[in-house]
């Protein structure tokens, strides 16, 4: 049995472990049914797989890309962008974040014209590659970056835009796979048994990640050691399942938002991969909660007094790392007139832990129920650890709400009402 890395407390939780241990044979039909079914479930075994090969070829990219360029521009969403830039988010400077001379940046994940413009505009005097990234190269968002973003290669850089361009999609179709054969671009696999906000230790996420500077070796060993914890079904010792559990008894009693909170601001984007993640695996058929996230203590100065004595309509679930690479201490003024000489044997990370402390306990005594998960250290290899762990969460949570946490029909809903007014434009005009 590996110890578990993620550690998780309860604070004002009414929930007796009589009741959560009554989850027991439920949580087990759900985990024979993750581990046996082939229905988008390839990441659950996927840590477990010899990735070396595939590993080795996303890193001589990588160099290749760090070598050559100035600026990787990755155009996806959703699953194909949220993951990567999570993990460079976190684990980059930040200011002057590109590592070694490096910019991964990011387009269609939104439909700004003032943005593709600026963008354009930043890279003209950049050596550029281009990484797209759509298991079917039909998303509106990503399919228009990448038209830009093709006709701009190819206009600069002629013939040579083949080796510049690279495509990650489908092994067998979709539109993207179709022209990527007819363009001859390098190409990596999205498996076709994971889906999209699934996918981040795939190369969906690897390349980007990578060429970001950050070992993905160490990140795909901390998501193995998780796989191989959550091996395990007893609820007593998976603290995935204990988390997919205690939040969906809160959900019972009535709390319909969960909050995802940090202290450290470069886990705003880890904050949402996490929202995509259970909100578009959890939210149907009318049911699920509502995953929303914030970034103490900025918004301890904001939200912060709705979440003390507003509407008990939320739960808390509190993200820490014990060790953050880069610290600062305060230092002793001989004026003291800020009468802050009393924190000159602190450092700011010290002094964040116990504002962590102190607002979990706050937040607890205003009647906020508190899930607190704690990790040694932010770096690649406990950020594998918690993607898996969340993952796995996610799929247990889905279940037990009774709904299939690996499509999203609301999603394609949106999309074919967009179509349909570009289309009826496309015949009045």
């Amino acid at each position: 049995m590996v110890n578990n890395l993620v550690q998780t407390t309860l604070l004002n939780c009414s929930l007796e472990t009589k009741l959560i241990e009554a989850y027991h044979q439920k949580v087990n039909e759900i985990h024979r049914y993750l581990e046996t079914t082939n229905d988008l479930t390839g990441w659950v075994e996927y840590p477990f797989q010899n990735h070396d090969n595939l590993l080795l070829e996303i890193e001589n990219a990588a160099n290749e890309i760090r070598t050559v360029a100035d600026v990787l521009v990755v155009a996806g969403i959703g699953g194909s962008f949220l993951g990567a830039r999570a993990i460079q988010d976190a684990l980059t400077p930040y200011f002057g974040n590109a590592k070694n001379g490096i910019e991964v940046i990011y387009v269609g994940q939104n439909m700004s014209g003032a943005y593709i413009n600026q963008l354009i505009d930043y890279i003209k005097d950049k050596e550029v590659y281009v990484n797209v990234i759509s298991k079917s190269g039909g998303t509106m968002e990503p399919a228009l970056a990448f038209r830009v973003m093709r006709q701009y290669m190819e206009e600069r850089y002629g013939k040579e835009s083949i080796e510049r361009i690279i495509v990650t999609t489908d092994a067998e179709k979709g539109l993207l796979k179709k022209m990527a054969d007819n363009s001859g671009y390098r190409q990596f696999v999205i498996p076709s048994d994971i889906g999209g906000r699934y996918s981040v230790l795939t190369p969906v996420g690897l390349l980007p990640i990578a060429v970001a500077g950050i070992d993905i070796r160490a990140l795909m060993q901390g998501a193995k050691v998780a796989a191989l914890e959550m091996q395990e079904s007893d609820l007593e010792h998976n603290h995935a399942y204990q988390y997919a559990v205690t939040r969906h008894m809160l959900y019972e009693q009535g709390f319909k938002i969960e909050l995802l909170a940090s202290f450290e601001p470069s886990l705003n984007k880890f904050h949402e991969w996490w929202m995509q993640l259970f909100g578009e695996s959890e939210g149907k058929q009318k049911k699920g909660l509502f995953p929303t996230c914030v970034n103490y203590s900025t918004d301890l100065h904001s939200i912060g007094q709705f979440i003390q004595d507003g509407s008990p309509i939320l739960f808390e679930t509190l993200l820490h790392f014990h060790e953050i690479e880069g610290d600062f201490s305060v230092p002793f003024d001989t004026r003291n007139e800020d009468g802050l000489n009393y924190l000159s044997n602190r450092t700011f990370n010290e002094i964040n832990a116990i504002s962590k402390q102190g607002t979990a306990l706050a937040h607890a005594d205003g009647g906020v129920p508190v899930i607190q998960l704690e990790l040694p250290k932010l770096d690649a290899y406990h950020l594998g650890y918690l993607i898996y762990f969340f993952m796995k969460a996610c799929a247990m949570s889905a279940c037990l709400l009774e709904v299939n946490p690996f499509d999203q029909p609301g999603v394609e809903a949106y999309k074919r009402k967009m179509l349909e007014l570009l289309q009826e434009e496309k015949v009045t005009t």
